[in-house]
């Protein structure tokens, strides 16, 4: 579809302006339960049109364990579907408890679930653990189908049973607006037309269900919502702001706020695929174009000015993980809310879900499919809406910084009031007035490496020959704060990836405070040494890879250590049963085992020395 002259002033492009696809359906349930015989009765073959696949490159590879199943580029298939009045997008998952990212992945796009339980089981852990993940993915309803009802005689004490069994569950979920419908997918009673076999089953049939679902007048009548694509100006540097409207409406001359930042202003334009439309709602593309010129940008969220969004950088959620690989919290990851990117910790996982029963479940990490209630901060402020509210101002993704792989995915539950009640306070003396008082460029060098490669050694002889030079330094030493500032912290990865964030975050200090500071920490994953390089400035963070093979380390073992370790005495030691990630691109390598004390010192101080303003210049070096 192409755009008006107006839109391609803008800078738009067709794919801008999605294609309207009606009410989503997910049908999910354990294996064996009849969702391809349930999905043949209510939509039969020649009603069906293949939607291609398009696998979401952010889930997780085979690498995490979770194969495709045959003939699916994501262990699921999705049609559209035309019927009555309305077009529905029907997805069918895998049933496998295995592919329950496959499940996370679709329901985060969908409306409607279908769980389907065996009438001849109950309800069963798998629909348990399904019916859990709705909340988290903004499912607005849920419709409970009782199959193989002729296996267990049409009895209605049966069908009874199941649905009492599972209210009470969906309650503790907090999950509303169930429909319960004894089906038979075999012989199509209650599919699409009413059963005569139970006809004490009074609610409508699995069809009518659906019917009575209206997904779009239900978003309309949410406060408007429309979180930025794109930004892009006019040959007369009009503004336009581009997105899809996620729920409300939105009309020329309404008064919007730009949020997070709150900045006002008035529709004066509503440029929609062909020409301008007067008004708009949510599920269209559209491009606003308002009265004022606003700082905005891709993240963003226009909203209507009476019933504004909250914002915030702290949130208690609650999170399903999706990966192997366990969460560990003060691991840095990328948070994608909407059109929203931002960097994200975990700050406190405050419990766990037990399946079978809801109870809360202590833990320090989150392994693969666990559900949590949890604490995050973001690196920026966003605007958000409470996932009970509007799902899609809540529903998030986290996705691995460098691997770009999906790790979890979440709904806010609300803004932490700690975030609100902060402001930073601008000081008068500033980083550079400090560093300049000190004739010296403030830096961090982050010497890290297996025990026993020499970061210590090399790290004070290098604070020896600045401070021959007259600069300012200071050495923070892994083993050193261990006695004080990271006293309270053990050695599993959980708590090397705290002790690598306090120390970044005391390094981030001393550089505010125009020093030159040398870390001397193993640090051995890659994602903790590059949260502290971003927790700098440009050029500040310096790595330095002291590099000692194993081999060297362990004939060294200045602490006995390594002796240790080999005995069983020590786990999780680096090297030994814990993985060491060397640098990929450090800006110094120091090979220890081939090179002096004072070689490698030399090495350091030559390229600080190339970087004005650090170490002096060369001819005034120390000896």
């Amino acid at each position: 579809m192409q755009g008006s002259p107006d839109t391609q002033a803008f800078g738009l492009y067709p794919e801008v302006w999605g294609k309207k696809e009606g009410v989503r359906v997910i049908t999910c349930s354990g294996e064996g339960v009849g969702k391809s015989t349930l999905i043949d009765r209510l939509f039969p073959e020649s009603l069906r049109e293949q939607i291609d696949q398009h696998p979401d490159p952010h889930l997780p590879d085979s690498d995490s364990g979770l194969e495709p199943q045959p003939g699916s580029a994501r262990g699921e298939s999705r049609h559209r579907v035309e019927a009555g009045k309305h077009s529905f997008i029907v997805i069918e998952t895998p049933g496998h408890e295995r592919h329950l990212n496959q499940v996370v992945a679709c329901a985060s796009t969908a409306d409607v679930a279908i769980l389907l339980v065996d009438a001849s089981k109950g309800v069963e852990s798998q629909a348990r653990h399904l019916s859990m993940t709705f909340p988290i993915t903004g499912i607005r309803h849920v419709i409970l189908a009782v199959n193989k009802m002729d296996l267990a005689q049409w009895s209605r004490p049966v069908y009874d049973g199941i649905v009492e069994a599972y209210s009470r569950f969906a309650d503790q979920l907090g999950l509303t607006g169930i429909t319960c419908i004894p089906v038979s997918a075999l012989t199509g009673d209650n599919v699409i037309e009413p059963s005569v076999t139970m006809d004490w089953h009074r609610g409508p049939t699995l069809l009518q269900a659906l019917e009575s679902i209206d997904i779009a007048i239900e978003r309309a009548r949410m406060p408007f919502r429309m979180p930025v694509q794109s930004v892009s100006h006019s040959k007369g540097g009009i503004c336009g702001l581009a997105g899809t409207i996620v729920s409300g409406q939105v009309h020329a001359g309404d008064s919007v706020l730009v949020c997070p930042a709150n900045e006002p202003s008035t529709v004066e334009r509503i440029i929609a695929p062909d020409s301008d439309t007067e008004s708009a709602r949510a599920g269209e593309a559209v491009t606003l174009v308002l009265a004022d010129s606003i700082n905005a940008r891709r993240g963003d969220v226009i909203a209507c000015a009476a019933h504004p969004p909250g914002h915030s950088n702290q949130f208690a959620c609650h999170l399903v993980w999706m990966h192997e690989h366990v969460l560990v919290p003060e691991r840095p990851y990328l948070l994608k809310i909407g059109t929203c990117e931002a960097g994200v910790q975990i700050t406190d996982i405050k419990y766990r879900l037990s399946v079978d029963s809801l109870e809360h479940l202590a833990g320090k990490t989150l392994g693969l499919h666990d559900i949590a209630s949890c604490n995050l901060s973001l690196d920026r402020q966003i605007a958000f809406d409470p996932g009970h509210e509007i799902p899609e101002m809540a529903r998030f993704i986290l996705i691995g910084r460098y691997t770009q792989v999906t790790m979890g995915a979440g709904m806010i539950d609300f803004g932490l009031r700690r975030a609100s009640n902060l402001t930073r306070h601008t000081l008068a003396v500033d980083k550079p007035a400090r560093a300049a008082q000190k004739n010296q460029e403030a830096c961090v060098l982050w010497f890290t490496g297996l025990s026993g490669s020499g970061k210590s050694t090399a790290a004070n002889a290098v604070e020896q020959r600045l401070h021959a030079l007259g600069r300012h330094s200071y050495v923070l030493d892994g083993d050193n704060l261990r006695h004080g500032l990271t006293k309270d912290l053990g050695f599993t990865e959980a708590g090397r990836a705290e002790n690598v964030r306090r120390i970044a975050e005391v390094a981030r200090l001393f550089v505010d405070a125009g020093l030159i500071i040398l870390v001397s920490v193993i640090s051995p994953f890659r994602d903790e040494r590059r949260m502290a390089r971003e927790m700098m400035g440009d050029g500040e963070f310096v790595e330095v890879f002291v590099d000692a093979p194993l081999e060297v380390c362990e004939r060294r073992d200045p602490k006995g250590l390594y002796k240790k370790a080999r005995a069983g005495q020590i786990k999780n030691f680096t090297g030994i049963d814990s993985a060491y990630e060397p640098p990929e691109h450090p800006e110094i390598v120091l090979e220890t085992a081939k090179r002096s004390v004072q070689e490698v010192a030399d090495e350091v101080i030559d390229y600080l020395q190339s970087r004005a303003g650090i170490a002096g210049r060369k001819a005034d070096r120390a000896s």
